[in-house]
């Protein structure tokens, strides 16, 4: 028996957190929470590389397949369903390991939420609508002009962060980056942090590349057409700007070819994955495991190794 443990598994894309959760959990008696803005949604499984029945089956997940494509699932939201979900699972005596790639979920849990306004429909449609007529460059020059902390922190190509920030000062006539420093974690005690980072990003890319062809073979354009039949869905929901399902959606309008776009997803997914490491990067208080130079095995016995008061 050990006492509860909160351990935070971040990396970026396909660094190998799913089955090294899954390990870790079995090893401490615990369970997994998901990290991952896009694993929230039902009926999309290929394309954000689900944790399989039998690994769902060996160890409990949460955070997974609980709202539809077409619902909104804020960081908010999140930050109330994962303490939730922590707090279930210590209370029965279990670890719980938070598991994933989305970096603001996990700042949200250790920094807590500014309090910020809610979303305004209006403001968002005029957002999209001048970000068609002008690019997501011109609105990122805007942002950098009343906020530059966020527009330095927030990609150009993330228009989803980039039309929050900018509809945060809109409303409220004040920074994002002001109002974030407004925060408390809301977590019942200290998170152990293992980043998972290669040493070589050759190594990612390779990663990359060999599970993007797995997704597409096993169906990833056949999910997003079954999806598209789905009138309430359209190419402006979070849900469907996920990396690949964007990308699958614009070639079935025609925009472009297959093979463009699996380039197309190819580049956005490194895209994602340098994101990551950049936020990485500039995270504090943790453990880097370098997952190109160990197999899964050695990186779970170097995190048993690190996490105090097993017993």
């Amino acid at each position: 028996m050990h006492a509860p443990q909160l351990i935070f598994l971040f990396g970026p894309t396909a660094s190998g957190k799913t089955t090294l959760a899954v390990e870790l959990a079995k090893a401490i008696d615990a369970e997994v929470v998901s990290v991952d803005s896009a694993l929230v949604y039902r009926q999309m499984d290929i394309g954000t590389a689900k944790p399989t029945s039998a690994e769902k089956q060996s160890i409990p997940h949460h955070l997974i397949d609980i709202c539809e494509p077409c619902d909104p699932y804020s960081v908010a939201r999140f930050s109330r369903d994962a303490c939730a979900a922590i707090e279930d699972i210590t209370r029965r005596g279990k670890s719980a390991v938070l598991a994933g790639g989305t970096m603001m979920y996990f700042h949200a849990l250790t920094n807590g939420l500014a309090p910020l306004p809610n979303a305004d429909p209006a403001i968002r449609e005029q957002l999209t609508q001048e970000a068609s007529l002008l690019g997501w460059q011109a609105l990122h020059d805007r942002l950098a002009s009343v906020d530059p902390v966020s527009a330095q922190r927030i990609h150009p190509n993330d228009p989803q962060r980039l039309q929050r920030a900018l509809e945060v000062f809109m409303i409220s006539g004040t920074a994002l980056s002001e109002l974030q420093k407004q925060t408390q974690s809301p977590l019942p005690m200290q998170a152990l942090n293992f980043a998972l980072v290669p040493e070589d990003r050759a190594w990612l890319h390779r990663r990359i590349e060999q599970r993007l062809q797995i997704m597409f073979a096993d169906g990833l354009i056949d999910e997003v057409k079954q999806l598209r039949q789905n009138k309430v869905l359209h190419a402006e929901l979070p849900s469907m700007r996920c990396v690949g399902y964007r990308q699958v959606w614009q070639m079935l309008e025609g925009v472009y070819n297959e093979a463009e776009c699996v380039e197309k997803v190819l580049v956005a997914t490194r895209q994602l994955a340098k994101r990551q490491l950049t936020w990485i990067r500039s995270a504090e208080n943790y453990t880097t495991v370098a997952v190109d130079k160990l197999d899964t095995l050695t990186q779970l016995q170097w995190i048993l190794k690190n996490i105090p008061h097993l017993k």
